[in-house]
């Protein structure tokens, strides 16, 4: 298995079935601050759904269509970083996070999120890396903002969520202009 520091006592790391237990725990931790924006607290809702959501990841890493990576801070795992859609043929995927309220602030999800768009980008020829984010969702543009994408459109009350029909804002960034970016600090 393969961790890769983040700085501060952080690391990245697969997140993977046989650790449902643990994602339960960090899940009912964060629940409502998590809940706020993306529905994964109630897909995760017990052991069950937990193991049975990691597992559908699982089975997206095999197939090649998706990724899932968790952030473990001091230990503990406190949040995560996805590719939700990864099309290898196309060069288009969808990268994703969240994070529990205790963890928030510390430029973990940014940290998280730059080294798989850079795998991506560099190691798997992505063309394009795409953030859709709820309109609501400050801290989430945020990171899609400090990751350098730019703001594509907005999908107007495109999803339901929790009985309400929210706007998506898409976010984007191509392979050429991440690596015409500066690069930020080494990671510790």
């Amino acid at each position: 298995m393969f961790a890769k520091s983040l700085g501060d006592g952080a690391e990245l790391r697969p997140l993977e079935p046989w650790q449902a237990e643990e994602f339960l725990a960090h899940m009912n931790r964060g629940r409502d601050y998590i809940g706020r924006y993306v529905g994964l607290p109630d897909a995760a809702a017990d052991l069950d759904s937990a193991r049975g959501w990691l597992q559908s990841y699982a089975d997206k890493t095999a197939t090649d269509t998706g990724r899932l990576y968790g952030i473990w801070l001091d230990g503990l795992l406190v949040g995560g970083v996805l590719f939700r859609v990864f099309d290898a043929r196309d060069g288009n995927c969808e990268a994703g996070c969240w994070l529990e309220p205790a963890a928030a602030g510390r430029g973990l999800v940014t940290r998280a999120a730059r080294v798989i768009i850079d795998w991506a980008i560099e190691e798997r020829g992505m063309h394009r890396v795409e953030w859709l984010v709820s309109s609501e969702n400050t801290p989430s543009i945020n990171v899609a903002k400090r990751l350098g994408m730019s703001r594509d459109g907005v999908q107007r009350q495109s999803t339901p969520y929790r009985g309400v029909r929210q706007d998506t804002e898409i976010w984007s960034v191509l392979a050429p202009e991440w690596r015409a970016a500066p690069a930020p600090g080494p990671l510790v």
